[in-house]
């Protein structure tokens, strides 16, 4: 299946193709740059077998100065293509990665949080000279400080993580397996990112049709994920190699049938739903009991929608607070209503409402006649 007429894969080194882009056209950036390993001599596992490190000269620098240098130039002609709402990931590993994180506070980015990937397979320390390198840092912020917001996909985070909020230490698998792409036999490139980490990134901080940049390319691990989480993606590589296995790797990926399935609704985006609409439609009644989560305080509904506890009348947050002496309380979560002999939240015929007023169909407005 090929790839949409926006979404493109750019061959060329990454400052200059990016010079060529539109000022303030991108949504989020995902970078992950040379490290400048800095390898001296071969690695060798105790078997005296080879190690496949990192040895191409894209990961060459003529010391921190030039490495330096060519980081604040990339990170330049990102911070003028991201939208001023626009976020950058930045993923490195302890060569690099607070060489950067100086230059990004030096160019007026502003660092939400570091995150850790800690891989589950990590790469054994074979000279056992050292711990095992068992991690990754990556780098999220927000071209400014203060406004206008940038995205985060909060509620997106907490479900992938079973309704508890997500956390920065990322416990992810490396890139390995069928995943993995060949080339001849041996790894098609040497580090690979794998796809989890970056569904992870594109859906917390992006939104369907966002598009998403990734100035160093590689295999297109950055535009697989976002083709398949319906995001828009340009990808810049200077090896063409990399970008020929790129663009077969994302042209065989199918698009979701469904894009209603890749968003994730903000609570805060969704309308306001008063109690007293449940008490208009008939989902709860007149003189129905409402209890607390343990049974052990109770109030009944009134025809205006507001419930009586024993000699006071108001709100269901109102009344929440006061029979358990709070100074405030969320009435949607608190109070439950019995249902084939389980309590259940009366939040639960909130959330049936909107999904029912979601699929009403709207009537266009009839123009007056003149």
């Amino acid at each position: 299946m090929s790839r949409r007429a926006d979404d493109r894969i750019l061959v060329g080194e990454c400052i200059e193709v990016m010079s060529t882009l539109p000022e303030r056209s991108v949504d989020m950036i995902f970078a992950d740059p040379p490290y400048n390993l800095q390898l001296g001599g071969e690695l060798l596992r105790p078997n005296n077998s080879r190690v496949d490190g990192v040895e191409a000269d894209w990961d060459r620098f003529d010391g921190f100065a030039a490495y330096d240098r060519f980081t604040t130039q990339w990170l330049t002609a990102a911070r003028r293509l991201l939208k001023d709402d626009g976020t950058l990931w930045v993923i490195g590993s302890y060569h690099n990665i607070f060489r950067i994180g100086a230059r990004l506070q030096d160019l007026g980015f502003w660092i939400l949080n570091d995150v850790i990937w800690r891989k589950t397979n990590p790469m054994p320390n074979f000279r056992g000279r050292r711990f095992t390198n068992a991690h990754e840092t990556l780098i999220w912020c927000a071209k400014e400080s203060g406004k206008p917001r940038y995205h985060f996909n909060y509620e997106a985070m907490k479900a992938l993580n079973d309704d508890l909020q997500m956390r920065s230490d990322w416990l992810l698998p490396i890139c390995s397996g069928g995943e993995r792409l060949q080339r001849d036999g041996s790894k098609a490139h040497p580090t690979q990112k794998p796809e989890a980490l970056l569904h992870r990134v594109i859906l917390s901080s992006t939104t369907v049709e966002d598009t998403v940049l990734d100035p160093f390319f590689g295999t297109g691990t950055t535009g697989a994920v976002a083709k398949k989480l319906g995001r828009r993606f340009i990808g810049i590589e200077r090896d063409e190699e990399y970008a020929a296995l790129a663009r077969a790797r994302i042209d065989a990926i199918p698009r979701t049938a469904d894009p209603s399935l890749l968003k994730t609704p903000s609570k805060r985006a969704q309308p306001r739903i008063p109690f007293g609409w449940l008490v208009e439609r008939g989902m709860i009644a007149p003189g129905t009991v409402l209890v607390g989560p343990k049974n052990g305080w109770s109030a009944t509904v009134r025809a205006d929608g507001s419930l009586v506890s024993a000699d006071e009348i108001g709100s269901i947050h109102k009344i929440g607070a006061s029979v358990q002496g709070a100074p405030a309380c969320n009435g949607w979560t608190f109070w439950h209503l019995e249902t084939n002999g389980k309590l259940v939240p009366i939040d639960v015929l909130r959330q049936r409402l909107r999904a029912e007023m979601a699929a009403e169909p709207r009537k266009e407005p009839q123009k007056e006649k003149v």
